[in-house]
């Protein structure tokens, strides 16, 4: 098994033991000098998405630091501000802790990654992905005393049945409906070819599918949609050649929800840009805009940083409480990047891509999750 990573900031002050909580529920005000630590899954930092999402609300939002050279720093504040979207600059302030960051490169690194941050006294442990679940709950049940968040994924039972744990909270988020606005957008632009470029071909990745051929449809009813899956997220150049073969079929605009995967049809998509081809790319999970300011056309964010945040915050206001929750586009946990890019229509476009945003939340839309309610799945009248 493969060493991992292990990055402890000590500039802070010292940390209360996991063993000295008594109860992962417990109104009892945790002792200065936090230490949250957080596991990654294989994308690891430096994913550009999914992971650097979840370190941003970790380190700058919560930690005013920046991770240089082997260890932490302060932040200059300008820094950090630029880092939080408008919309929750008022929101979200700082927490005095320590962050603790270890990065898994197989997936046999999960649990003893977990353990490692219990053992090293952290008050949180973050678990990032999916991927993580069956490690949290083996590492929960063995630490009950420890408190844990794990990103996009519930408990599951040997049934696949969601199931709480006393001691985690879970947040999963509707990819969907970030999708679907994507995706109508998209399809205001293209004339029509569109395409989606997934990773591995799992339910998780299907809802974003869903959604963006949902808000395609509901746009541009007549364009094509084309798919293809990397079986991959952490393979550049699966993505790469994923969407140049897009790009060849005529495809217009192409999302992708892959992971590290998604570097690669950027790439790929500033490239065809560079040859004189118009196509346009979206991004996934962060704001991807500066991998390719010509090419990027905006980017379906889903709010990992901000769950993140809000458990850290709760954890330092004795607020933290196991349960599972879900974040859409009503809870502010879905949304798309600022589309800085000019083409024709684009004023008339935001404003119908508003007015479904404004749907969804009401309940008027209802996106589709799967492949079986897509096929089900009326688009409104324009």
């Amino acid at each position: 098994m493969r060493h991992a990573l292990l990055v402890v900031l000590l500039a802070f002050g010292g940390c209360k033991k996991s063993s000295d909580t008594k109860d992962p529920k417990s109104d009892v005000k945790p002792k200065a000098g936090l230490m949250v630590g957080l596991v990654t899954d294989i994308g690891g930092r430096g994913d550009q998405s999914f992971n650097d999402s979840a370190l941003r609300g970790l380190e700058a939002w919560a930690a005013s630091s920046s991770f240089k050279g082997g260890s932490y720093e302060a932040m200059p504040a300008a820094t950090r501000d630029a880092l939080i979207p408008a919309d929750l600059k008022a929101r979200i302030t700082p927490v005095a802790l320590k962050p603790l960051v270890v990065q898994s490169k197989v997936q046999e690194d999960y649990q003893p990654n977990l353990q490692l941050v219990v053992d090293q006294g952290a008050n949180l442990i973050v678990g990032v992905g999916f991927a993580l679940e069956n490690a949290v709950e083996t590492v929960a049940k063995q630490n009950p005393d420890a408190k844990f968040l794990l990103i996009d994924s519930p408990i599951l039972d040997a049934k696949g049945a969601p199931q709480s744990l006393p001691n985690v909270r879970t947040v999963v988020f509707k990819e969907q409906e970030g999708s679907f606005l994507v995706g109508a957008l998209a399809g205001l632009v293209a004339k029509d070819k569109l395409g989606f470029v997934g990773g591995m071909e799992i339910p998780l990745i299907k809802k974003f599918e869903a959604g963006f051929r949902a808000g395609v449809k509901t746009t541009n009813p007549k364009a094509q949609v084309l798919v293809q899956y990397t079986g991959t997220f952490d393979n550049v150049q699966h993505g790469k050649q994923a969407a140049a073969d897009l790009v060849a079929k005529g495809c217009e605009v192409v999302f992708h929800a892959a992971g590290s995967d998604g570097s690669g049809v950027i790439q790929a998509v500033k490239e065809a840009r560079a040859g004189g081809k118009a196509v346009f790319v979206i991004g996934v999970d962060s704001d991807q805009a500066h991998l390719a300011p010509e090419a990027v056309l905006t980017s379906m964010v889903k709010r990992v940083d901000l769950a993140v945040w809000q458990a850290i915050k709760d954890l330092e206001g004795a607020t933290f409480s196991a349960g599972d929750s879900v974040m859409g586009l009503k809870e502010g946990g879905v949304t798309f990047a600022e589309v800085t890019l000019d083409f024709p229509g684009k004023a008339e476009a935001l404003a119908k891509v508003k007015s479904l945003e404004a749907a969804i939340i009401a309940g008027s839309i209802v996106v589709p999750a799967n492949e079986k309610d897509l096929e089900s799945f009326v688009a409104p009248a324009n």
